[in-house]
């Protein structure tokens, strides 16, 4: 599997985020009180992987979250997935949207009713608001990916749906 550089890792997420920021309109509220807070500074191999939920996966999918902040206002989310060959998401959407950045190996994602696309380390996927969508690895190669996400107020980031056929993921007509 290929992989891509820290440098070009970074690099392609703030063109990412400076996209998303830009194609926004979502306003943030500033609060007037500061607050102080400390940095928090989460080791590698420090973070639990957890085994993707059956009902939400087929395949052998692991995620480590990589940020989360329930006591903060900040709503965005940070996963590191790694989907084994043939792993793949249920249908699903996302009420704020999504961004995918391909860290490693090929994939594959497909909109309802659009085509499968590959995709491959480096690659960078934005799922709008709402739109039904699933991604995983390809039959043959595993696939990693960064998922970047922003919650709702109510903590919702993520609408799960029916589970991808082996029909549809082989793209078979």
């Amino acid at each position: 599997m290929s992989r891509i550089t820290s440098a070009s890792f970074f690099l392609t997420l703030a063109a990412s985020f400076s996209t998303l920021a830009a194609n926004s309109d979502i306003s943030y509220a500033v609060s007037a009180k500061p607050v102080k807070e400390n940095v928090i500074i989460s080791k590698n191999g420090s973070r639990p992987w957890v085994t993707g939920a059956e009902s939400n996966f087929t395949g052998t999918v692991r995620i480590e979250p990589l940020f989360t902040q329930p006591k903060s206002p900040v709503r965005t989310t940070v996963g590191h997935v790694n989907f084994e060959p043939g792993a793949r998401s249920a249908w699903h959407t996302h009420p704020l949207g999504q961004t995918l950045v391909i860290t490693s190996g090929s994939g594959w994602t497909q909109e309802w009713g659009g085509e499968r696309k590959t995709v491959h380390a480096g690659d960078i996927i934005h799922c709008p608001p709402g739109v039904k969508h699933w991604h995983g690895a390809t039959a043959s190669t595993g696939m990693s990916h960064l998922a970047i996400q922003e919650g709702t107020p109510e903590g919702k980031n993520v609408e799960w749906m029916e589970k991808v056929s082996d029909q549809q993921y082989s793209n078979e007509s």
